[in-house]
Parts: C-alpha cells; structure tokens; sequence
C-alpha cells in the first residue's frame, strides 16, 4: 500500500526539489503541497473529518514554514491529528535541534541539502510507524479522530465590562446543549472564572505550562470538573505565577483542549499578553466585549488596531459583542461596527444587573435563571456563534388521516 506524504514547504524551489525526492521514493505517492501552516492544519482536518484513513501517513514540515513556527506546528499536528508522523526538514541536524524536535512531536528529523538515502530511511521508518499507530487507533474508541473542537477566546475592551461572565455564560450554554465543553482562564494575573462558579481548585494551567507532553492522563488531572459538567482550566491562585504561562505553553495547552473538547471557551481578560495573545491567533472565534460607552469603545477601537499591528488578528476576523445593551443608547451597534471596523454580533446583551446580583453575589452564574432576559440572549449568542447542539426536532406527523377501525355494517332494517 503506498504511503501518502504530504509536503508543507512555503519556499518554491524547496517544494520542486522536495517532491522530485519523493517521486524517486518506492511506493511513496507525494500529495499536493501546502504552503503554511493555516492550509496544513486546515486539510489535515478537512480529511481527518472524514476518516482518520483519509490523513496521509507522513507530513514533512519545513522549517521555515510559516505562520506558525515549525516546532510549534508540529506540536499542533501531533496533538491534534496522532495517527500522522511528522518529518521536520533543517538546515539544523545538530543534537539539540533534534531532541526538540522529538520532545515536540516529531517523528524524524532530515537535514538539508537533502539526501536519498537519509530520506527515504526516514520515509520508511516514519511510515511503519504511522501504520502501527492507525492500527491501534482502529481498536479505540476514546482516541480523538476528529478535526478538532471550537476554540473561541473572549477579550474583553477594557475591564469591568462582562468578559468573564460572557465566557462563562457561553461554555454553560454550550455545556447544556449536549456539547463536551471546557473553559479555560487565561486571564492570568487577575483571572476570576473560579469565584463566579464558587469552586475551590488546587491546579491551574501553570501546572500545564512546563510540561512538553500533554497526555490525556496529564490534562485530566489539571483539569476542574464542575457540577455542571463543564470542564474548567483555571488561573493560578497567586498571580504573579502566570508569567509562567508563555505563548509556545498556550498554544501547546490550547492544542491539546482543542483535540478534546467540542467547544473551547477562553478567558482572555483585558491585558492580553503572550499567552492571550497565542490563543486569540489560534481561536476560530475571536471575540471582544465592549459596553455602549465612549470609553469602552475606544478600548475595543484600540484593541482592534494593536491585534492588526502585532498580526495576531485582522479586524474583519474580530466580532465584537455589546454587553448592557438599551435601547435610549446613543452609541448602537451599527455606530460600534464603524468605529472598530469588525463585524459585530447580531445579539446583544442586555442591561439588567438585577437578574444577575443574586448569582454574582453568591458566586454561582451557572444558576442565572433560564427565564433571564440575560441568559437568554447569551444563548442566542452561542447559537449565533455555532456553539451549540442543533435541537432535536420530532419527525413530522404523517399528512395522511388517522387509521380508523372499519365501521361495523349493520343491516338496513326493512320497512
């Protein structure tokens, strides 16, 4: 049987010189070349969508692929997609190199200008691998095949206007849907997320942070299951500690959510710093809340320009949602979407801090009333955002009339 390779190379002539190789290869059948790591990560789930038996067996990642630093691509394809072998290729074979390379995820490692042999070497031990992996894989229900869960971060425009109640609202939504959902705190020197579900926790997602293998057993330990059944990553308890939460940690911590759970709520906060910021860039949804007022506004406004600027996110990529929303307003949604230039979402959250006291008071948001104005809306917003389980609707009654027992015939009495 052959073994699909699948080359993401971003350099033209690296991709030529690349695939000649491959040809040359016995019963190797090089795929169609991806260009950066979007496109890559974007087909492996295309096909992972399918069946696992759809992923080709063998990615080779060049090093100067891009966005995403090859490492931490490769990082994202194994956790995300195990029944794939990476091969990084580099002008680096050096030891040090190497062993990142293998603590990342990948299978093999080929030093440039490439070479027949060490490739094909490479190729064949890296497929026979593979192999053993889907083979293994086939005997497993509880290995993830899919093409990953929802990762949506929430940010807020400046602090104090509902960022952390928004995130929890909607991870509840999405939990009580039938959706397997985890919310993640990454507000990490002020994060909250435990006080508003009133839960005591020991681990938090600096646990995670300095650990290079997120094993299922691993997560799971760091990982607080609430009432509710929602699965929570929460903040450190001592703030200064999440400094030891760096952009490559989230993004490994983020993989390995995504891999798990349908949906992934984030916490973003209002200060977003390296690891805030690897999320947003990672999200599939990028959200940012605002109040209706001038000050709020501005913050979304300037948050927006510093995204665009640093490249972690394009304003059009960027939804922003309007909390404690009226109607006598002046600043509307409409005006929010021309001073910030995003998209922005068609619910808004109404202002009503008397339905939310009670609960924000006690620490306990996933009680909000169902009848709540506000829990309504957020889910609205969740179903406006995807993050929901379709409803399911009963099979429509036949059009036909009811059957009916035939009438006794009774004979017509004779006059």
């Amino acid at each position: 049987m052959p073994t699909r390779i699948l080359p993401a190379v971003g350099d033209a002539d690296a991709v030529r010189a690349l695939t000649t190789l491959l040809s040359q290869l016995p019963d190797a059948e090089p795929v169609t070349p991806v260009t950066d790591s979007t496109q890559l990560v974007d087909t492996l789930a295309r096909l992972a969508s399918e069946s696992v038996d759809e992923l080709p067996e063998i990615v080779i990642v060049h090093e100067r692929i891009g966005p995403v630093p090859a490492l931490e691509l490769i990082r994202e394809v194994a956790l995300r997609f195990p029944a794939v072998g990476v091969i990084l290729v580099t002008t680096d074979a050096g030891p040090g190199l190497f062993q990142a390379a293998m603590d990342y995820g990948a299978r093999g490692l080929v030093a440039l200008p490439l070479s027949y042999e060490e490739l094909a070497s490479r190729v064949q031990a890296v497929a026979q691998w593979s192999a053993g992996v889907r083979r293994h894989l086939g005997g497993t229900t509880d290995q993830f095949t899919g093409s990953g869960g929802t990762v949506v971060t929430v940010s807020g425009a400046k602090g104090g206007v509902g960022t952390t109640h928004t995130a929890v609202q909607l991870a509840l939504a999405a939990q009580a849907s039938g959706r397997g959902a985890a919310l993640v705190d990454l507000d990490l020197q002020t994060g909250d997320v435990a006080s508003f579900l009133d839960v005591q926790f020991r681990r938090s997602v600096v646990d995670l942070a300095a650990l290079t293998d997120l094993s299922p057993r691993v997560l799971a330990d760091a990982v607080f299951r609430h009432d509710t059944g929602l699965a929570l990553l929460l903040a450190p308890g001592d703030g200064e500690r999440g400094e030891e939460v760096t952009d490559r940690a989230a993004r490994q911590i983020v993989s390995a959510l995504r891999s798990r759970y349908e949906v992934v709520v984030i916490d973003c906060g209002a200060q977003i710093g390296g690891a805030g910021a690897a999320a947003v860039e990672m999200a599939d949804v990028a959200l940012l809340v605002t109040t209706p007022d001038v000050i709020a506004v501005r913050g979304a406004k300037r948050a927006v320009r510093m995204w665009d600027r640093l490249q972690i996110r394009k304003a059009e990529e960027t939804t922003v949602v309007v909390n404690r929303h009226t109607r006598a307003t002046e600043i509307n949604p409409p005006l929010i979407q021309r001073i910030t230039g995003t998209p922005v979402a068609a619910t808004t959250i109404p202002a009503n801090f008397k339905e939310l006291q009670p609960t924000l008071d006690a620490g306990r948001a996933h009680e909000l009333d169902a009848r709540s104005t506000v829990k309504q809306a957020m889910q609205s917003l969740a179903a406006e955002l995807g993050l929901l389980n379709p409803p399911q609707v009963p099979p429509p009654r036949s059009r036909s009339r009811p059957h009916r027992p035939p009438t006794p015939f009774r004979r017509r009495r004779e006059p």
